[in-house]
């Protein structure tokens, strides 16, 4: 007797494949972790025009002695400011899609399109904000497993051998300390903060020096995102960008990108604050749009400077 099969019998197409799935399932993203540690600079706005200037005044010198003879004049020291614009521009970017597609999908499409938006819109900021971080004059290229070679003119010509170690730490956290006088990010806890790529910290995780976050947190602090622990009074959060931070960088793609900063690192200014924009439906409602458009821009506020004082960023990468 003959037997309808399923596998021998059935249609094929849709007769057999004709049920989806509910859920929809989106492309993962890399973290985005630069644009909270950007100050927002206060004054600027709507109708300020197109950039902001940052006025900096710089240490003045300390004299041998500053005793006084009777009848001599104090002497008198110069005062120096200088000044850097930030200039704010577009960004943004669209979807466009027909009202036909919409209403046919089993999907509503404005939801993954608007999500998908706010995930690109992230990378973007993210990756500016990192690219404003590593224009600093002070990169750390770790020439050994201990030592650093200091590239401080503005154009990055060393090459690194070794991959960032608990040492290479120590080594920054006193240089930051003691010649560049860059003050804590927080200053009730005495730390500064590093954003690191995912093979810079695989470079320090390991050491026992390293310590987890639980460990030093107090009552009070603030646990970033992705913060995965603290050696030598830097707190790390870690990025797996690699737009943003290298994961091969130096000899033999041996490094792993990473910065090191305390407090007045970087500023963002803002005109228009990045949001999603519905655009008006065209040809009598056919067709459909959204964006995200947002005006700013982020800046160094020490810029161009590897002045004791004045430099507040490092960044750890190689030629």
């Amino acid at each position: 007797m003959a037997q309808f099969r399923w596998d021998l019998d059935a249609p094929s197409g849709v007769y057999k494949n004709r049920t989806m799935s509910n859920k929809l399932r989106f492309a993962a993203i890399a973290a985005t972790k630069f644009v909270q540690f950007c100050r927002t600079e206060p004054g600027f706005g709507k109708r300020k025009g197109e950039s902001i200037t940052l006025t900096k005044v710089s240490n003045l010198a300390v004299p041998t002695t500053a005793v006084l003879s009777e009848g001599t004049r104090i002497p008198v020291d110069t005062l120096s400011m200088g000044t850097s614009p930030i200039t704010v521009s577009e960004y943004g970017r669209a979807v466009e899609y027909s009202s036909i597609a919409d209403d046919l999908s089993k999907f509503n499409l404005e939801n993954p399109v608007q999500k998908t938006l706010r995930n690109q819109m992230a990378l973007v900021l993210d990756n500016a904000a990192a690219a404003a971080f590593k224009t600093t004059y002070v990169v750390a290229v770790p020439s050994s497993l201990s030592g650093i070679t200091w590239d401080t003119d503005g154009t990055l010509s060393d090459t690194a051998s070794q991959n960032l170690t608990v040492a290479h730490c120590g080594v920054i956290r006193d240089y930051m300390r003691d010649t560049l006088i860059v003050p804590w990010y927080n200053e009730r806890s005495e730390t500064y903060m590093s954003i690191a790529s995912v093979k810079a910290l695989r470079g320090i995780k390991n050491d026992p020096d390293f310590l987890a976050w639980r460990q030093y947190l107090r009552p009070g602090d603030v646990l970033f995102n992705s913060e995965v622990g603290q050696v030598e009074q830097i707190r790390f959060v870690e990025s797996n960008n690699t737009s943003a931070l290298s994961n091969a960088k130096g000899t033999g793609s041996v490094l792993g990108e990473a910065v090191i900063f305390g407090d007045d690192g970087v500023a963002m200014v803002e005109v228009e604050t990045p949001e999603l924009r519905a655009a008006i439906p065209g040809d009598f409602g056919r067709f459909k749009s959204i964006a995200w458009y947002g005006v700013l821009a982020f800046g160094l506020i020490w810029n161009a400077t590897a002045t004791a004082g004045e430099a507040k960023v490092i960044l750890v990468s190689s030629a």
